[in-house]
């Protein structure tokens, strides 16, 4: 009779661990992606920086698309035929000093970029976010202040594209 009782309460026990674990189930994507948008239209954006940076606007959209692109989240078509829009607006870039050298010369500047992002869902008609991405990359002010910049700004757009993604695809 003993025996019947433990073999009992070891089914019960059982069954009552595998209904918790069923219960409990989780995902790892982070995905917020709703389920009907598997297109995303990403146009040029706009620059009205006021900077006359040349094609940091073009520059900005195509790190943009490759970074959705690699992802693999949503696939990029044209506006036409999307299920989403993401409409990206470069407000302003700015330059600070970062560090200050003897002498009270500037060493490394922060150059910061900040972007306005609407993403819109087509097929539910409604806006899913309007949000202001801002990032920013140091360059030296010594040697080839020029490219040094350039680069400063690649960096820049790149870890924006990384944030606009992030936003996007990932509820994180």
């Amino acid at each position: 009779m003993l025996k019947k009782i433990i073999k009992y309460k070891k089914f019960v026990i059982l069954v009552f661990i595998t209904i918790t674990l069923a219960g409990c189930a989780y995902s790892f994507t982070g995905s917020s992606v709703p389920n009907h948008l598997k297109t995303i239209a990403i146009p040029f954006a706009i620059d009205r920086s006021g900077s006359g940076e040349p094609n940091m606007a073009d520059n900005f959209t195509s790190t943009l698309i490759e970074k959705f692109i690699t992802d693999n989240s949503l696939a990029i078509t044209d506006k036409a035929k999307s299920d989403a829009l993401l409409d990206c607006t470069i407000n302003s870039i700015s330059e600070s000093p970062n560090s200050i050298k003897s002498g009270e010369s500037v060493s490394s500047i922060r150059l910061t970029i900040n972007t306005r992002v609407v993403y819109k869902d087509f097929v539910m008609k409604k806006t899913i976010f309007e949000k202001n991405f801002s990032d920013y990359a140091d360059y030296s002010n010594t040697g080839d202040v020029y490219t040094n910049r350039v680069n400063a700004i690649t960096e820049a757009i790149d870890k924006l594209s990384d944030e606009i993604l992030l936003a996007v695809v990932s509820d994180w």
